[in-house]
């Protein structure tokens, strides 16, 4: 039996992916109507029971033989992935192996999630009474996926739920459906039951929420905007669906005086401007010591200045469009909106379409909106001038958002100190906050999120406790 993927053409209710870079339609998905989201979840209700009793190595079998369609078709699928989202296609590459790699690694996970015994005479009257702890299935998980990282975002929400037992159904980006579409064929491929998991595609503001509001969908796993994610909770609250979500970021990058300036720039540079700054872990505060800031944003500025820019299909662009014109105009606007709240141009600042130009920013001061809750989701490097590691630690934890933070310094006390007092989920110390393992819990504080994703922690998110009593057994 195959995955089913909902992908039924409804007349009127198209919607057409387009091409950031080129402008060039990719093609064109149905927008799911109420009816088909509710067929999608009654259909994965009954999927779910069946899936659920399949032994676990079984289910681990399955994920394995989609990690091999998933390196088989490869680069088809980062070509895919770079033409719908503009990223660069050696990104793209890299992104589709950590997708497989992270399958791999929640499938070996899942051979191995013991049970608890609570061992009789814990407490008086239990003498002859053993308890055990059990770890079952949700049952039906909704994953919304967002266009920046959507193999990535697919691989961390889907395999945990589906190794553990329940049923998926994926809502991706209307902005970058294709891929995931493709990713749902392949589980079909590597046999996984019909209905256990499927693909519905539309928009947020309707599909998502037709199904993060259905009342059989047991949990709920989204990454995107707070705004959508406080909505998504809301939504889940009606019906208590458990809830995860991984959401904006502010993050602050720490430059102490004594730290090791080229490896500043170059962390600043790999997490800033991957992706075209589309990363939602990516630095976006730059708090600079003032004794080193002139020669950290002299080499920052030449380093910039020298990205190559083209389009992203091509192996030797660095730098290239955002996900459409509207989000350039969004951080058009953002760099404007700093610049006149007081903030020096150095360099980029221009717009052609959906591409923004790398751009630096300095004298930004605490108080102006970007130094906070500001974030811009694109290339922009804005660069706060700071005395001290107190200082710091006060502007970085002075925003609602606590995504990650990092700091750079050769005094490991300090760097302890700081990673300590920073109120986010994720600290690197001499490293970019955009640093991240299949292994570690992933996630944020404040309007960052709630829960964390990770081989080390996700199964707590897609399963659920019952306790099992053998009273008087002894």
């Amino acid at each position: 039996m195959a995955a089913s993927v909902n992908t039924t053409d409804v007349a009127c209710r198209k919607l057409t992916v387009i091409n950031p870079y080129s402008g060039a339609v990719l093609g064109e998905v149905s927008a799911a109507s109420k009816e088909e989201v509710d067929a999608a979840v009654a259909t994965a209700v009954q999927a779910q029971k069946a899936w659920a009793e399949t032994p676990a190595f079984e289910r681990s079998e399955v994920l394995k033989r989609f990690v091999a369609l998933l390196e088989r078709d490869r680069e088809k699928l980062a070509q895919t992935l770079t033409a719908e989202v503009g990223k660069p296609i050696n990104e793209s590459r890299g992104e589709l192996s950590c997708a497989g790699d992270t399958f791999l690694s929640f499938a070996e996970k899942s051979r191995h999630l013991y049970d608890e015994i609570i061992p009789a005479g814990c407490e008086p009257g239990t003498e002859k009474t053993v308890l055990m702890a059990v770890r079952e299935p949700l049952g039906v998980i909704a994953c919304v996926i967002p266009f920046n990282f959507p193999c990535w975002s697919f691989s961390v929400k889907t395999a945990a739920a589906l190794a553990a037992g329940n049923a998926v159904i994926v809502k991706p980006s209307s902005d970058a459906p294709l891929t995931i579409l493709k990713m749902g064929k392949l589980m079909a491929e590597a046999g996984l039951p019909e209905g256990v998991l499927q693909v519905i595609t539309g928009g947020g503001a309707t599909v998502g929420s037709w199904l993060c509001g259905h009342k059989d969908v047991h949990g709920i796993t989204l990454t995107g905007s707070t705004a959508v994610g406080v909505q998504t909770a809301k939504a889940g609250a009606e019906h208590l669906a458990h809830v995860t979500l991984e959401l904006g970021g502010n993050d602050a990058f720490i430059v102490l005086n004594d730290a090791d300036i080229s490896l500043s720039v170059d962390q600043a540079m790999g997490g800033r401007m991957s992706n075209n700054g589309q990363i939602c872990c990516a630095p976006k505060r730059f708090l600079i010591h003032k004794d080193v800031k002139a020669a950290f944003t002299q080499e920052l500025v030449k380093r910039v200045s020298a990205l190559k820019r083209g389009d992203p299909a091509d192996p030797d662009s660095q730098i290239s469009c955002l996900i459409s014109e509207k989000a350039a105009q969004e951080v058009e606007w953002q760099v404007s909106h700093t610049i006149a709240q007081g903030a020096t141009l150095l360099c980029g600042g221009k717009r052609e379409g959906s591409y923004y130009a790398p751009t630096i920013l300095t004298d930004v001061t605490p108080d102006m909106d970007v130094a906070k809750n500001l974030e811009i989701f694109g290339p922009v490097v804005p660069i706060i001038e700071i005395s001290n590691l107190d200082e710091a630690l006060r502007i970085a934890n002075d925003s609602d958002y606590g995504l990650g933070a990092s700091i750079f310094t050769a005094d490991m006390k300090k760097a302890v100190k700081a990673a300590k007092a920073l109120q986010a989920g994720g600290v690197v110390i001499n490293g970019s906050s955009y640093f991240s393992t299949v292994e570690m819990a992933f996630g944020g504080y404040k309007h960052s999120g709630i829960g964390r994703e990770g081989v080390s922690i996700s199964f707590d998110d897609v399963t659920q406790i019952k306790t099992i009593v053998l009273k008087n057994i002894l």
